[in-house]
């Protein structure tokens, strides 16, 4: 049986920066937990991130893979690098992946660890800009397709096409 990275936020554990969770009602991932696929996974918490922690975003939003090779920073609000951390749980993430053998992975848009879509501009300001987090870039970078939470039927679709 094929396993599910997801987003721990979406499963609803509160791990999320400002101490809540974004809870999935998407009936796939409920079939999926139900069934034992999925492996809840926080990158920011697994790297060593506090909850509550004050909300972090990729410097200029450069991206995830600008950030995994060294050319942009994590940056928290309150003006501390956080990238260190960031890195660190997107390779637990990664770790965790292989572990399980996972080649799927369903998280949560818009995080600066996690965003598939799009990302926050760096800015503080709300507003996003295409692009991914830090985890989405590394797990995309080994092979493991990422979905968004609004993408859902897009990844029940392609765990068809890997256990056909």
């Amino acid at each position: 049986m094929e396993r599910i990275l997801v987003s721990a936020c979406l499963m609803g554990r509160r791990v999320r920066y400002d101490g809540g969770a974004k809870t999935s009602s998407d009936a796939w991932l409920t079939g999926w937990r139900e069934e034992g696929r999925l492996v809840s996974f926080c990158p920011e918490v697994e790297g060593g991130l506090p909850i509550p922690r004050p909300a972090a975003e990729i410097e200029g939003g450069a991206g995830g893979a600008a950030v995994l090779s060294g050319a942009a920073r994590v940056l928290a609000t309150d003006g501390s690098d956080v990238t260190a951390e960031f890195l660190a749980g997107a390779q637990s993430a990664l770790a965790a992946a292989r572990s399980h053998g996972i080649r799927l992975a369903v998280l949560k848009e818009g995080s600066p660890s996690c965003g598939a879509l799009s990302i926050y501009d760096g800015t503080f300001r709300g507003h996003r800009t295409p692009g991914q987090g830090v985890t989405t870039a590394l797990l995309e970078s080994n092979g493991i397709r990422v979905f968004t939470e609004e993408h859902v039927d897009e990844a029940a679709e392609y765990l068809w096409t890997l256990e056909s």
